[in-house]
């Protein structure tokens, strides 16, 4: 073993030592075996652990990785994936969380039992964790190794293949992600994503800002400067009709995404669902909201200074592009911290998501079918079983997704259109539509699955971008509901009433905050207008 690649061991080490440590002195004195202590982190959660852990588990591999290799290819214009969440963020921190924390509630599917039925809670629930296995944590896992890969090069210590390191790398971080989510609930993961969420942004910022320095002679701005007039193309935001994402899309599917992404999404949810109070949800939101504006200087400015290194010499292998600069501006002591910031992103993501499909299968499934009843020990035992399942999925479908043709990130984003946009329509029903029955919310909800996977895959010659056919699958959805329930109508009244779970007192700071955040999005549009 090289001197080289035993410094970058032993940064990697330190710091990702240093997060497990921090954890595990954070939890030792958590009630692990109550639901609440597991699932919900005993709705203790704060403001800015609530944002880092939200980012986190937003922000992983596929974004790095993905988005990067995306922003390398086509520019500045995805930004609009990230820029347009802190609207969705407000919406969700004045409307969603209040209304969440209100009900007390564990799970979102629950919110749809009490205003539909049983049935249609268990069918979003049982979407949900399908979802989460076969699209999310294949691609989180398959995209970390990536990047592990490329800046270790596990394969070449190791003696293998790079596809048997792939492998090699998909399996550790499988098994690092699960033992956080297994042995330690959502508390353990939040905790460690606070830490990673500092590392990814200060290592995030270190690679443009490295960059820029040495293209610009140690000046940053000259560096961004000598990259956009080398591609100014790559500053556009606008886009032309068939660009990999049109302006356009911003008013029809992309809002209806968000939305549920960041108001609606358990796996994003559920940090605010474990809050000590709706002050600290609100702020956590926010705050969220505040690191997505900035966080396209991590996740989309690094690919576009890619192109001015590399030219399109990575273009049919995108998601390999990032870790090449990585190496490139790194010194050697800092690679090894920067693959651990990459672990610890995809380990945040990873362990999110298993926490989160414990908490559904074991509170909208087992518990609501099979074991009313059960003790608070056995359902927390039944959320481990379920991770360590779930997991072992997980890892056996990572492979699948290799050679995406459009990158990583933008499959990630199709396939989430399968399942997004069904439960986004019947739940924005279940708040805002009173007369929709739960006869109607089911066949919506089947209808949406089908329509989405056949003018994806099996009618592929319409020409209509795929956030456009959420756009329209969502007021087709809208139809089918309105239309069932004037035949099958509406027979439960329910209203909202307020469980006591905790103090639901608003954050002082919600509205000139949200105002400020929607302010700077559209500013943001504005000022990167003239380079259509």
């Amino acid at each position: 073993m090289n001197s080289e690649l035993i410094i970058i061991l032993t940064s990697f080490l330190i710091f990702t030592g240093g997060v497990a440590f921090f954890t595990w002195y954070s939890l030792r004195k958590t009630n692990l075996t109550s639901s609440d202590g597991y699932f919900l982190g005993g709705r203790s959660l704060t403001g800015i652990v609530i944002a880092g852990s939200m980012l986190l588990t937003n922000i992983s591999s596929e974004h790095l990785i993905g988005m990067n290799g995306n922003s390398y290819v086509n520019g500045f214009i995805v930004i609009a994936w990230e820029v347009t969440s802190s609207i969705a963020l407000v919406i969700a921190a004045i409307f969603f969380v209040p209304k969440y924390l209100k009900m007390g509630l564990t799970t979102i599917p629950q919110f749809l039992e009490s205003r539909f039925d049983g049935m249609t809670r268990t069918m979003v629930a049982a979407i949900l964790i399908f979802s989460f296995v076969v699209t999310l944590l294949p691609i989180v896992l398959y995209s970390g190794a990536i990047g592990i890969e490329s800046l270790f090069g596990v394969s070449e210590a190791l003696g293998v293949s790079k596809s048997e390191g792939l492998w090699i790398t998909v399996v550790i971080i499988g098994v690092i992600g699960s033992i956080y989510a297994i042995f330690g609930g959502l508390k353990a993961v939040a905790y460690s994503d606070t830490i990673n969420g500092f590392g990814l942004l200060l290592g995030g910022l270190l690679i443009p800002i490295l960059a820029l320095l040495a293209i610009g002679d140690n000046n940053i701005w000259d560096g961004l400067v000598k990259v956009y007039d080398y591609a100014p193309e790559k500053f556009n935001v606008v886009g032309a009709r068939d660009s990999v994402l049109p302006f356009e899309v911003l008013f029809t599917g992309l809002i209806i995404n968000q939305l549920y992404f960041w108001g609606m999404n358990q796996t994003i949810i559920q940090r605010a669902l474990g809050a000590k109070n709706l002050k600290e949800a609100q702020k956590g939101l926010l705050i969220t909201g505040l690191f997505k504006i900035l966080i396209p200087l991590i996740i989309v400015l690094p690919g576009v200074i890619c192109y001015y290194y590399f030219q399109d010499t990575y273009f049919d292998q995108q998601d390999t592009v990032y870790p090449q600069l990585v190496k490139k501006v790194l010194p050697v002591w800092l690679i090894g911290f920067f693959a651990a910031v990459i672990m610890g992103a995809v380990l945040s993501t990873f362990n999110s998501v298993l926490n989160s499909v414990a908490t559904l299968f074991s509170m909208d499934i087992y518990k609501k079918h099979m074991a009313k009843n059960v003790s608070d020990v056995k359902l927390v035992k039944i959320g481990k079983v379920t991770s360590a399942v779930l997991a072992v999925a997980a890892i056996f479908a990572a492979p699948m997704v290799a050679n995406a043709s459009d990158g990583l990130y933008q499959l990630l984003q199709e396939l989430n259109g399968i399942f997004f946009i069904p439960i986004a329509s019947i739940l924005l029903a279940g708040f805002f539509m009173k007369k929709v029955s739960a006869t109607g919310a089911k066949v919506a909800l089947i209808f949406g699955l089908c329509f989405y996977i056949f003018m994806t895959w099996g009618y592929t010659s319409h020409g209509i971008h795929f956030v456009h056919l959420w756009g329209i699958e969502f007021l087709l959805n809208v139809a089918i509901m309105y239309s069932v329930s004037y035949y099958y109508p509406n027979g439960n009244l329910y209203e909202i009433t307020d469980v006591g779970a905790v103090n639901l007192k608003a954050w002082k700071y919600t509205i000139p905050m949200s105002i400020g955040l929607c302010a700077v999005t559209i500013l943001i549009y504005v000022l990167l207008w003239n380079n259509q």
